[in-house]
């Protein structure tokens, strides 16, 4: 028959069975969705970065967008691209993180700390003051150990005796420069005790001479030149290429016009600068530059952008007679063509028959039709021919301005090399200043260029040409620029030496340069006497008698008395026979005393 149904008894909820597996569902509802959960991050990642890796891929064959052109290469990737990633931080940030057994464990510890009498608000209180405590503590001692590592110490020898033996690395030396920098320009605060500068110049010296390949006496120069920070900066400018610049020929082409003929060539370009009217500047390029039907035409010259600046200072008028001392390869002497409009005569010398060869051919392409070419040396050419309006001398020097085109400079070149640059720069410069006109009526001028930065090829070589010709400093009209040195370390020049102008690759994105500009305002060549053996001043033969006061055969004399006879007697005229006697037996009557006394 079977029971009876009571409706009178109330049911009760499920029993400890049912409640264990209702509980084991919910356990294993919530576990399968935290694993869902990772499984579909982890697809979503893996289709983002596929999709990635297609899309470039795609990208690559096609031309950049505008939006690739004005944000960079691959940026509109990032647009394409950007739900997924913020779907991706939408679940990381809000999907919880905690596996079943640390939640279960969490729970646990909240029980017990009810079972204890501690309020959950007390423990979470107690917990921040001692986490605050701990990150203090960390800060405390991330801080400390960061003072350790920031103080810089010098190697002992025996450290420097072990790197000698071990292999180079090059990041430890690196590091080891920057940190020596930064203590040479905090040197009281962060020096060494005990420890004097001098040790820490030698081994910055020694690693500067290891890391960049330089010899030790181009790199004792280069740290008299500059300061620690910027000579940094010179080395690691040193080491990059220029960038290539072209000089639009005028004489055939316009500026914009030449610009659009290489666009459309594949050329990617742009003006060279505010200061330069004819310069472009080339980032890239699809064909050769120096072999496009536009260059082979003549429509532009490859030349570098310091070399278009002494053209500049010199300011070359139309109808005047000007001379190139050194021209080869050509570019200055086209570009002064070019700013005379092919009127006028431009004499185009150089010393190497070889290379006068490229002046040739340039002058030939770029239709340069005023020109004369001629093979002298440079300090003979006064005697040739003078009576320029305008002189240009770009002189032979060390190259030490143009390191990234000639790296052997780093270790080839000594002070002998410098010394013997110096010494043909001055022969040079005052045979380019009696070559020049100081009588024309719209020049007199000489423009004195260098591609190097030592101070005794430029400052001292233009502190010589002052003291031995009439000729004075003036203004370059380059508004940009270095002002040259007036003091370096013991040596005092002329203090119209800031009027000239220093070009650095650091500085300027060009290469090292030094340009000044004189004006000649006397044709006559000053002379001084030149003192001979024990105070005889030899002038044009005469021979006048300047000693100290000494006895005399006739008696005493004073200098000052000696002094006058010598002068009447060199002032009158040269028929009276007994005083011109007179003047040899005093001559000979010293030079005999001379010889007696040595």
């Amino acid at each position: 028959m079977g029971r009876k149904l009571d409706t009178t008894k109330v049911k009760r909820g499920p029993g400890r069975k049912a409640r264990k597996q209702k509980g084991a569902e919910t356990e294993l509802a919530k576990t399968l969705a935290d694993g869902m959960m990772i499984m579909m991050t982890k697809m979503i990642w893996l289709m983002t970065m596929e999709q990635w890796r297609i899309a470039v891929k795609k990208r690559k064959r096609r031309k950049p967008t505008v939006m690739a052109r004005r944000y960079g290469g691959e940026s509109h990737l990032l647009l394409q691209y950007g739900m997924l990633f913020r779907l991706l931080n939408f679940v990381v940030v809000f999907f919880p993180k905690l596996l079943p057994i640390e939640r279960a464990a969490k729970k646990q510890k909240k029980r017990q700390a009810v079972l204890a009498g501690h309020d959950e608000d007390g423990e979470e209180e107690d917990g921040s003051e001692n986490e605050k405590m701990d990150v203090e503590e960390e800060e405390d001692t991330v801080q400390a150990n960061f003072d350790e590592i920031e103080r810089f110490k010098l190697p002992g020898l025996a450290e420097r005796k072990k790197e000698g033996l071990l292999p180079l690395d090059l990041q430890i030396i690196h590091q080891r420069i920057k940190d020596n920098v930064d203590v040479l320009s905090h040197f009281s605060e962060k020096r060494e005790e005990g420890r004097e500068r001098v040790e820490y110049l030698s081994l910055l010296k020694s690693d500067l001479c290891t890391y960049y390949s330089y010899n030790d006496f181009l790199m004792g120069k280069l740290m008299e030149l500059f300061v620690h920070s910027e000579l940094i900066d010179f080395l690691e400018a040193s080491e990059v290429q220029r960038p290539v610049t072209i000089r639009t020929n005028t004489l055939k082409t316009r500026r914009r016009d030449l610009a659009q003929a290489l666009i459309n060539r594949g050329v990617n370009l742009d003006p060279l600068g505010k200061w330069s009217k004819v310069g472009l500047v080339i980032f890239d390029s699809s064909v050769p530059i120096g072999a496009t039907p536009e260059y082979l035409a003549g429509h532009y010259m490859l030349q570098g952008a310091s070399s278009l600046l002494p053209v500049m200072a010199l300011s070359p008028q139309e109808g005047e007679s000007v001379l190139d001392m050194s021209s080869a390869p050509g570019g200055k002497t086209t570009y002064v063509a070019q700013l005379m409009r092919n009127t006028g005569v431009i004499v185009a010398n150089d010393a190497s028959a070889e290379r006068l060869k490229s002046v040739v051919g340039n002058i030939h392409r770029l239709g340069v039709t005023n020109t004369i070419i001629c093979n002298y040396d440079g300090r003979q050419f006064p005697k040739v021919m003078g009576g320029f309006d305008r002189v240009l001398l770009d002189a032979p020097c060390s190259g030490t301005g143009v390191i990234s085109k000639d790296p052997a400079v780093k270790t080839s070149k000594d002070e002998s090399d410098i010394l013997r640059s110096a010494h043909l720069q001055k022969e040079l410069i005052l045979a380019a200043i009696d070559s020049v006109n100081a009588d024309s009526k719209t020049g007199g001028y000489l423009v004195y260029c260098t591609c190097s930065i030592m101070v005794e090829e430029n400052e001292w070589v233009l502190d010589y040409a002052l003291k031995k010709r009439n000729v004075k400093l003036v203004p370059t009209g380059l508004d940009f620029g270095k002002e040259g040195f007036t003091r370096f370390k013991e040596r005092r020049f002329h203090p119209s030496l800031r009027l000239s102008r220093r070009f650095y690759p650091h500085s300027h994105n060009m290469d090292g340069f030094f340009v000044a500009k004189l004006k000649k305002f006397s044709n006559t060549i000053p002379t001084a006497p030149t003192q001979g053996f024990f105070g005889l001043s030899l002038t044009h033969d005469l021979i006048s008698l300047s000693l100290p006061p000494t006895p005399h055969r006739r008696g005493k004399q004073t200098s000052g008395t000696k002094e006058q006879s010598c002068s009447r007697d060199q002032t009158k005229p040269t028929g009276s026979q007994p005083q011109q006697s007179r003047t040899q037996k005093r001559t000979s009557y010293w030079q005999e005393e001379a010889s007696r006394k040595m």
